[in-house]
Parts: C-alpha cells; sequence; structure tokens
C-alpha cells in the first residue's frame, strides 16, 4: 500500500434489503483531498451508498477498500458481514460521519459531545482531546458554546457542533449525510461556509447534497445517482454547464424550479 492509494475507493457495490436492489453496481474514488459530492433524487440510492462506505450498513456484493485495504467478509449475499471488528473500528473512526439530524447528546456540554468519541473510543488523551475540540470548536465559529447543552443551540450551530465532533477523531476523511437539508435557509449558509473552509484546507470529503451550488463550488467531482447507478460523473463545471444525460438534464432544472 503506498501514498497514492486513494483514501477510499468502491468498486462494484451492491446493497439490498431483502428483494430490493438500492445500489446495482456503484463504482466511486476518493483521492487525498478529493471532495466527492453525491447528487440526485430522493431515493437514489446516495444516504445509503454513504451509510456503506462507513459500514454502518452491509453491502451484498463488490469492494471497498480504504487507503488500499480492501474490507474482510464472510458471508455471501445477504448474509455477507464484515469479517474483522477490529478493521471495522479502525476504519470508521478514519472516516467520520456528519448526520442530517446532528445526533448530538442532549445530557452532555458541546465540549463533551465534541470529546466523548476520541476518549471513550480512541482512549487519547482527555488534556489533548479537550485542547483539540476546543481547536475545532473555534474553527466551526462557536468557540464559545463549549459549555451549553444542544437544546440551546441553533440548528445550524448543533450542526457546526457535530462537524467539530467529527474532526475531533482526526480522521482521514468526511462523510457528510445531506448535512444542511435540515436547517433554514439562513442557517444552511453557516454550515455550507464551514464545510468550503474544509474543502480549501484539503480535506477529503464526501458529500451527500441537495446543495447544488454547493456541489458546483467545491467539488472535485460530481456523481448523479439515478435508480441505484451511476448515471453521470465528473468535473461539476462541465456537469453543470452541459449535463451529457437527459436524466441529469431533468433533475437540475426541477432543481433550479425549487429554488
Amino acid at each position: 500500500m503506498t501514498d497514492q492509494s486513494p483514501v477510499l475507493e468502491i468498486r462494484g457495490l451492491h446493497k439490498s434489503y431483502g428483494d430490493l436492489e438500492v445500489i446495482k453496481g456503484v463504482d466511486i474514488t476518493a483521492h487525498r483531498g478529493d471532495v466527492v459530492s453525491l447528487i440526485g433524487s430522493s431515493g437514489s440510492g446516495k444516504s445509503t451508498l454513504l451509510r456503506c462506505c462507513n459500514l454502518l450498513e452491509d453491502s451484498q456484493q463488490g469492494d471497498i477498500l480504504f487507503k488500499g485495504e480492501p474490507i474482510k467478509w464472510t458471508g455471501s449475499g445477504l448474509q455477507r458481514r464484515p469479517a474483522d471488528p477490529a478493521q471495522i473500528l479502525r476504519i470508521r473512526t478514519n472516516l467520520s460521519m456528519v448526520f442530517q439530524q446532528f445526533n448530538l447528546w442532549s445530557h452532555m456540554t458541546i465540549l463533551e459531545n465534541v470529546m466523548e468519541a476520541p476518549v471513550t473510543v480512541l482512549k487519547r488523551d482527555a488534556t489533548d482531546v479537550e485542547r483539540a475540540a476546543r481547536k475545532y470548536l473555534d474553527q466551526v465559529g462557536i468557540g464559545d458554546k463549549c459549555d451549553v447543552f444542544p437544546a440551546q443551540l441553533s440548528g445550524g450551530q448543533q450542526q457546526r457542533a457535530a462537524i467539530a465532533r467529527a474532526l475531533c477523531m482526526e480522521p482521514e476523511a468526511l462523510l457528510f449525510d445531506e448535512p444542511t437539508s435540515a436547517l433554514d435557509p439562513e442557517l444552511e449558509q453557516e454550515v455550507v461556509k464551514v464545510i468550503k473552509d474544509l474543502a480549501a484546507d484539503g480535506r477529503t470529503m464526501l458529500i451527500v447534497t441537495h446543495d447544488m451550488r454547493m456541489a458546483a463550488d467545491i467539488s472535485d467531482t460530481v456523481v448523479f445517482l439515478h435508480k441505484g447507478l451511476v448515471e453521470e460523473a465528473g468535473n461539476p463545471d462541465e456537469m453543470f454547464a452541459n449535463p451529457r444525460s437527459e436524466r441529469l438534464r431533468s433533475f437540475l432544472s426541477s432543481t433550479r424550479q425549487e429554488h
């Protein structure tokens, strides 16, 4: 394995729920510093694909490689499961996920939320973690909110806290699942700014988003999923200005009308 290996590589991935196949053979590659945005209609498989990347969902076929290292599986088809719990923990902690619904612990302060996983899961020194947590909360613009509880924050502030929590794991890549869709438009822009800053810092990111402007602004690659397949993928300037497929043209037209 060399430094040239992609941080994350998906090859021929299939995912089913019983008889319903939702991912039908998808390939995605993210090298270090790449920002890959996944777009598509509701039900196209975007969020399911992201959860398969982070091994929150088991896929039935295909390969997932982290820095050139393939996931080990046991069983096949709907019985396929990751074979090595230690490998899963290591990879999952290196692919920090930011969810649509924040998922902060309501009984913990914001600082405690950000510190929890590095201290309890990674067994890092609490003093070092607190220093890092305060740094990341400053970075996302809520360093003054360390001692308050999630319910005392706006949705945009809670999502920025969730991003700081993901960063505090010191991950190789960040996975965002519709990070702005639960927010009002003005709060959405707070979070978009943070994500743009992370992109400018060279963070490796996979982002499922409905925000076409953000996808156009920060992505190295945009992947358009349609019914569980990659319908079109490429440079965002070309895809948004000159979509090749009729389905992407129709999708972009519908999103413009919504806005």
